[in-house]
């Protein structure tokens, strides 16, 4: 079958983002195929471009977080700025922006503003704690609502010191519910011609997560706690010991459970009376999972991992993040695919997890130079050369 078009072709997103939720969100839309024209301060642009390490004298993260997207450096705070933003979203179908509440309001760019000559325009803006309610004003980052959100209450070890999630959840969690957000309001802008404006936030996102916890403390009460690498409401469904190590399994079903003491050889915990039902291994885990380790403790995780697969019972290894870049799996499927930049040269990225049979994402560019797409956005707006030169000498744009 000959590949279509990406999905969101002729889509124009304008994003005024920094860091991860909204640039993350970015990222989706200019992967489904969308224009992401990235505006960012001319001074020094996303903060993201900041961080290291660096290829060069651009940021790696960067690159990989803002593939795909143009980039116009432009001063909004700025009378000429301001105007040349208002006239870009005007030919926009979407701008996403995580600023703080109000900011944009303040520069006189808010959706208000913005919808009154472009009522289709789909406005999101992402935020730490939303657009009202006691927090609105609370500066929001990724650990302030894993924490507020309950998320490091329940990860980490029993009688440990709080742990937050490894990879920023909170963020991209929202990230993601902006993308399924926007997406949404294309198709009820198709349906009835007009935009809106979306709010979402850190907290709330990360709360939606807490999907088995809820299900406890609402039926019981019972507030939940870390439980390590165990699931909340099924054992075994953990992480053990091996003889060279450690792999992960999951007797998510009685079937599985019964077949697992048969690959284990201790038929005798299957007729355990305290470990008879799900609710019971729950309540005696600790004793289960000792039983179990003290016979994973004598193979390796590979002899484990090929058991237990063979009997159907889900299960696998524990690797860091050296062998899954390396993967051959995830390899064959093409999931680390190169991006090319004018001064970084090839760009290794993390793949899309769709796959499209018609209509496949795009992985063609790194993220931009900071104002690299400047001079090119501005003659689409219409601007001739000497308005864009003096848009640069006065310090309102950057050209690349």
């Amino acid at each position: 079958m000959t590949p279509g078009r990406p999905p969101l072709d002729g889509i124009r997103v304008v994003e005024v983002g920094n860091f991860m939720a909204v640039p993350f969100c970015g990222m989706q839309l200019a992967d489904l195929g969308a224009d992401v024209v990235k505006v960012e301060n001319p001074r020094g642009g996303d903060l993201t471009r900041a961080t290291g390490p660096f290829i060069g004298t651009e940021s790696s993260n960067f690159l990989r977080l803002n593939r795909n997207k143009r980039s116009l450096a432009l001063d909004l705070k700025s009378t000429a700025g301001a105007r040349v933003f208002r006239s870009l979203a005007a030919g926009a179908d979407i701008v996403i922006e995580n600023l703080r509440p109000g900011t944009m309001r303040g520069l006189g760019l808010d959706y208000p503003v913005l919808a009154a000559g472009s009522p289709g325009l789909i406005y999101l803006a992402a935020t730490g704690f939303g657009q009202d309610g006691p927090y609105a004003n609370w500066a929001g980052l990724d650990i302030i609502a894993q924490g507020m959100s309950g998320l490091m209450s329940i990860t980490g070890e029993p009688g440990g010191a709080p742990v937050k999630v490894g990879v920023p959840i909170a963020d991209l969690t929202c990230a993601l519910y902006a993308t399924i957000a926007v997406l949404a309001a294309l198709q009820a802008r198709a349906r009835d011609g007009s935009g809106q404006f979306i709010d979402v936030s850190l907290l709330e996102s990360a709360v939606s997560l807490a999907v088995w916890e809820a299900g406890r403390y609402f039926a019981t009460g019972d507030v939940p706690g870390p439980n390590g690498s165990a699931h909340q409401s099924i054992a075994p469904y953990q992480a053990v010991r091996s003889a060279d190590g450690w792999f992960t399994f999951g007797a998510n079903t009685e079937a599985h459970w019964l077949r697992a003491c048969d690959v284990l050889g201790v038929p005798q915990l299957a007729a355990d009376e305290r470990f008879a039902t799900n609710e019971l291994r729950l309540t005696h885990r600790p004793v289960l999972i000792a039983r179990i380790e003290a016979v994973t403790t004598t193979r390796s995780t590979a002899h484990w991992i090929d058991t237990f697969t063979a009997a159907g019972i889900p299960c696998g290894p524990i690797w860091r993040f050296d062998r899954v870049f390396a993967d051959p799996h995830l390899a064959q499927r093409g999931f680390f695919p190169e991006a090319s930049h004018p001064d970084a040269g090839p760009v290794r990225q993390i793949g899309s997890p769709l796959h499209f049979s018609r209509t496949p994402v795009r992985m063609g560019a790194a993220g931009p130079s900071l104002g690299a797409d400047s001079e090119a956005v501005l003659r689409e707006l219409g601007l001739d050369e000497a308005e864009i030169a003096r848009l640069a000498g006065d310090g309102v744009v950057v050209r690349a």
